[in-house]
């Protein structure tokens, strides 16, 4: 574009180059919307999007071939699949004589220039960050006014992907929810630093309000780059105080956690540290099955779990907490959570993803510590004190009082009742004693070699 010849945007959806790691059914709904949206925008330029369905490795020579192109470039991933299938492709257009470029999309610092004193890769975030800071992040390139579009061949129909739920349709929370697409990710992160961002240190862990920016879904999908959000935000320091400064900080956690997955390609399957290897997860499907559910009788990990189905999405604090509960209280493996997430979040982005898994686990990169173990009472009394997070999400015990909205059970009879709550009936009884389970699992964490 930069040179003004004409250039023919391509999508392909190759479900078997990524793998287990194809898009799930909340991300294929975003995904839907948003090529919806793209396409759109596209058009408005003078170029039309091209849609194909299947082998990259394949569809993508044969196009190039089709227009007579001299050059394909293509965003950046640090997805092992994605590496690997770009390997192949550069190879078979060369082949071919056709020009191969990777650019640097959804992160702002290349992860092999971005190290330790002694050459190495960062495992500690606080340093990485003030690493990356020293760089400064890449300047934002402003979008076309208009593409030279050659004339495109055919394209698939979206429809026929049919990426959308049918029979049932769960994606009611979702609409109400989202807007995909740039206009929408535009509108999102003009919101926030408007109205959230001032107030975004003090907040950002109360889940019953309002206080994160939610642009997580949009960074995921390439609506909103990382450069671009941050320079967004520097350019609102006015009234922002710490806000400015922790929102930026997050965006680093995002780029730490792309920066180890291109070093660790087996982040998420295997522990980054290897005695964790030897954790004597359980297996307990009925335990897996309540917690996917938000039956487990917990009311903040249920709160946390329902938010996740109805919106695909859940407020940090909420995925520390339901991630501890499962790996720790219930002393399932991570990757059993990962999965979960990776199907039912519209932000599921694979280095966040497992990540993030790792961390609360132990296992990963500047992890918590084994001992940490979330108490979902304790997080509940401080971080939802007046219980609108919990009452929005578990309306059954919407008449229980603040006192015990979080520990049901230690609610008298008579107060139960009151309150329309039979545990066992209308609402489950814990699956695990939180002491015992935190206690099994410090003791499993304790006997791991290191």
């Amino acid at each position: 574009m930069q040179g003004g010849r004409p250039v023919l945007p391509v999508f392909i959806l190759d479900d078997e180059s990524a793998g287990a790691w194809a898009p799930g059914g909340a991300s294929r709904w975003w995904l839907h919307h948003s090529l919806t949206a793209l396409a759109g925008q596209l058009e408005k330029l003078g170029a039309k999007l091209i849609l194909r369905r299947g082998s990259a490795l394949e569809l993508i020579p044969q196009l190039a071939k089709q227009v007579g192109a001299t050059e394909v470039h293509t965003g950046g991933f640090a997805v092992p699949s994605a590496r690997a299938l770009d390997c192949k492709v550069a190879a078979a257009l060369q082949d071919d004589g056709v020009a191969f470029h990777r650019h640097r999309t959804g992160m702002m610092f290349n992860p092999e220039r971005i190290r330790t004193g002694s050459d190495g890769v960062y495992g500690v975030y606080s340093p990485f960050a003030r690493a990356c800071r020293a760089v400064g992040p890449p300047p934002a390139i402003a979008a076309p006014r208009h593409i030279a579009c050659p004339t495109p061949p055919a394209s698939d129909r979206l429809e026929d992907w049919q990426l959308l739920p049918r029979h049932p349709d769960w994606a009611g929370g979702l609409r109400e929810t989202w807007t995909p697409g740039e206009t929408g990710a535009r509108a999102r992160l003009d919101r926030f630093l408007s109205d959230g961002v001032a107030d975004y240190a003090a907040h950002r862990n109360l889940p019953g309000i309002a206080s994160t920016s939610m642009l997580s879904p949009h960074l995921a999908w390439g609506e909103l780059s990382l450069p671009q959000t941050w320079f967004a935000a520097e350019t609102r320091q006015e009234g922002t105080g710490k806000g400015l400064e922790v929102f930026q900080s997050e965006l680093l956690w995002r780029e730490f956690s792309i920066y180890q997955l291109w070093h660790h390609p087996d982040l998420p399957e295997l522990p980054l540290r290897p005695n964790f290897a030897a954790m004597p997860w359980r297996d307990d499907p009925t335990g897996l099955a309540a917690w996917k559910r938000g039956q487990t009788g917990i009311p903040m990990v249920d709160a946390g779990m329902r938010q996740l189905w109805q919106t695909g999405w859940m407020h940090n604090r909420m995925r520390m907490v339901t991630a501890s509960f499962l790996t720790k209280h219930l002393l399932l493996p991570w990757q059993v959570g990962e999965a979960w997430f990776w199907d039912t979040l519209v932000d599921a982005d694979l280095s966040s993803n497992a990540g993030s898994w790792q961390w609360v686990a132990g296992s990963g990169a500047d992890a918590a510590p084994y001992f940490r173990v979330f108490n979902p009472v304790l997080q509940g009394l401080k971080f939802d004190t007046d219980g609108n997070y919990v009452r929005r999400f578990v309306p059954e015990l919407a008449r229980l009082s603040n006192k015990h909205l979080h520990a049901p059970w230690d609610a008298s009879g008579q107060e139960l009742a009151d309150a329309g709550i039979v545990l066992g009936k209308t609402y489950p009884h814990p699956i695990v004693d939180l002491a015992a389970g935190r206690d099994r699992a410090l003791a499993a964490y304790r006997n791991l070699a290191p």
